[in-house]
């Protein structure tokens, strides 16, 4: 049976609709369920899974419903009291907060503030921006799908009155440290960070903060700042920021590899801080960083411990091995390749973490020849349908990709559809290595671990059912102080059967060893 429950003019925000339709599809008897606002993406949504049944048709933007198809009458009720528990928990938990409905409401509360992160759908968010700037209001753009246009005036003005704007898509931040949006809990110290990435951010301050360092300041600039387009204006401005911050000896630069005149402007800017900077543009070349006197990266692993050094006085080493060392990791890749049979020979990257899919990619590019992926490295190399469609040879997919998000939260707040998927990779003979993150920290799901460890689980059993051997490659991007903890995160992923790598580098090389020798 299919029913509906509309509730006329009742609002509650999208990511937590989400979170509970993924929740209610677990009940016994419910074979389908959505639970949302009336927009047109989740009307088109309904009719897609057959949910639009009778009644639907007068359902708008503003009435909340739920929609199952459930085996009868007791478990639709067992379905509204599940939807009415969560959303009674929501409020509960706001309830003692006051939220201003206008920028000029919170600025009579408080007319000192300073700093605005703005999480709006894209086509409203450069008008909200646009206002917290005339009020010099620090930005930090958390919406996507904003136009470069729009972005590049964003910026300009911003540049102008000496203000941030992080982003658009901008999605990690740690300011007088305070972690915002997805960022984790590192020790305060004396490393400034300047990213236009976010999960890159997030994997060179969690290993700073684990090689016993600390940071200054996370700034970020949102991925497509050093595009010519805009000119880098948020991280030259960054960079100034970190020059005259006193609590600030080191300073790191994060990017994919800007546009070569924009790459000349910021690291003639990084050479004139008068302080240590290194460098990552991930894949890009070191001879032209070196050329201006700053340390070059060869990863963001290696980022993190290069300004470690750098900060504690010590001459900085590029590192492009395992911590573990170089003969227990062949041992141990030989060791799971010896397990394989015959035809086991591609590698599956699966990565909630966009940055950390392209950084693997870079890393192994060379020895695979080709990647196929959402987020292809060579224009030749993208897939088709990555949502739907087979893998083809090395694949590696980013879930966080819009591709992968319409009409659901991104992966490292659902990481379900990822874990789906390390299942169907199992049922591909030709899958030698399932290579996949785990992201922790503030805005990331409460355990994203068990998930992933249980799909790991059944993979490993699927593969040996056709006589094969499933090496699983993990990662976890975070630190301790985490609320999932990454020790505790790590052990749950190595006792489902995976082997875990202290970094997203490491994991990539260990991923290739076990595949030479195959």
């Amino acid at each position: 049976m299919k029913r509906l429950e509309v509730r006329k003019n009742a609002y509650y925000d999208s990511v937590t609709l989400m979170i509970i339709s993924k929740e209610v599809k677990k009940i016994d008897g419910v074979q389908e369920a959505l639970v949302g606002m009336g927009t047109d993406l989740n009307r088109e949504l309904a009719g897609r899974t057959g949910l639009d049944t009778e009644g639907f048709d007068t359902v708008t933007a503003n009435d909340f419903f739920v929609a199952a198809e459930c085996d009868n009458e007791d478990t639709f009720e067992k379905v509204i009291a599940m939807v009415d528990e969560m959303l009674n928990k929501k409020a509960a938990k706001s309830k003692s907060d006051y939220f201003p409905p206008t920028l000029e409401g919170a600025l009579k509360i408080d007319p000192d503030l300073n700093l605005a992160i703005i999480s709006v759908p894209g086509r409203f968010a450069a008008e909200v921006a646009q206002s917290c700037l005339e009020h010099d209001i620090n930005v930090m753009l958390f919406s996507d799908n904003v136009t470069i246009e729009e972005e590049k005036a964003l910026k300009e003005y911003a540049y102008s009155r000496e203000l941030l704007l992080m982003g658009p898509d901008c999605g990690t931040a740690i300011i007088n440290n305070t972690p915002l949006a997805f960022a984790n809990v590192v020790k305060s110290g004396d490393i400034g960070l300047v990213c236009a990435s976010g999960t890159g951010a997030q994997e060179v301050s969690s290993i700073i903060d684990q090689q016993g360092g600390g940071i200054s300041q996370l700034l970020g600039t949102g991925g497509r700042d050093l595009k010519a387009e805009i000119g880098g204006l948020m991280m030259k401005l960054g960079l100034d920021a970190l020059k005259h911050d006193e609590h600030t000896r080191v300073i790191t630069l994060v990017s994919k590899p800007p546009a070569p005149e924009i790459a000349e402007e910021i690291l003639k800017l990084a050479a004139d801080t008068g302080k240590p900077v290194v460098v990552c543009f991930i894949g890009g070349e070191a001879a032209m960083i070196e050329k201006y006197g700053l340390t070059a990266a060869v990863s963001l692993e290696d980022a993190a411990k290069k300004a470690v050094a750098l900060s504690k006085g010590r001459k900085p080493e590029t590192f492009v091995s395992f911590d573990i060392g170089e003969e227990k990791a062949a041992e141990l890749a030989r060791a799971e390749s010896s397990r394989m049979k015959a035809g086991q020979k591609y590698i599956r990257g699966l990565y909630t973490g966009g940055t950390l899919c392209d950084e693997a990619m870079k890393l192994l590019i060379e020895d695979l020849g080709h990647i196929y992926s959402n987020i292809p490295l060579v224009p030749g190399d993208r897939l088709a349908d990555a949502k739907n469609g087979k893998a083809v040879e090395n694949t590696f997919l980013d879930f966080g990709d819009d591709e992968f998000t319409v009409g659901r939260p991104h992966p490292m707040i659902d990481p379900s559809l990822r874990a789906e998927r390390v299942v169907t990779e199992a049922e591909d003979p030709e899958t030698a290595v399932v290579l996949v993150d785990c992201v922790i920290g503030y805005g990331s799901h409460e355990d994203p671990a068990q998930e992933l460890s249980e799909a790991i689980v059944k993979a490993k059993e699927l593969a040996a059912k056709d006589g094969c051997y499933l090496a699983v490659v993990a990662t976890v991007c975070g630190t301790e102080g985490d609320p999932q903890s990454r020790s505790a995160t790590q052990r749950k992923l190595a006792e489902a059967g995976a082997v875990v790598m202290p970094s997203n580098a490491q994991a990539a090389r260990f991923a290739k060893l076990v595949l030479e020798n195959r």
